[in-house]
């Protein structure tokens, strides 16, 4: 909530949001290998609070821990599971702070300038 500062507004998607957090995928190849890696730009305490974020579920969420099993049968490192993770809750935390902004638009700002029925 604190990266998207005063103005969330300025957030227009997901993915802008994603790249604030430095969790957006940036494509890293050498020579014939082709793997992403997460953007180091953006606001590092974001990305740490998705880390806590990622870390706890992965103790505590049941299916956490079975994404991150199958990840890792497919052949995927468990920094790379842990990309996708920090993205897969960088869109649930978008997704509220956009219902917020949505809600907060809705209603009026200034509550004087409401009329009663006489």
């Amino acid at each position: 909530m604190i990266a998207a500062g005063d103005n969330p507004e300025r957030l227009r998607s997901e993915a802008s949001f994603a790249a604030l957090c430095s969790v957006s995928p940036v494509e890293q190849s050498l020579g014939k290998s082709r793997r992403r890696r997460l953007n180091r730009g953006g606001d590092s305490r974001a990305n740490a609070a998705l880390h806590r974020i990622v870390v706890t579920r992965i103790r505590q969420d049941e299916r956490t821990r079975v994404y991150l099993e199958r990840r890792t049968a497919e052949g995927k490192g468990k920094r790379e599971v842990m990309r996708c993770l920090k993205r897969y809750a960088a869109r649930e935390v978008y997704a509220l702070i956009h219902t917020d902004m949505v809600t907060f638009h809705q209603r009026p700002d200034d509550p004087a300038t409401l009329t009663t029925a006489a």
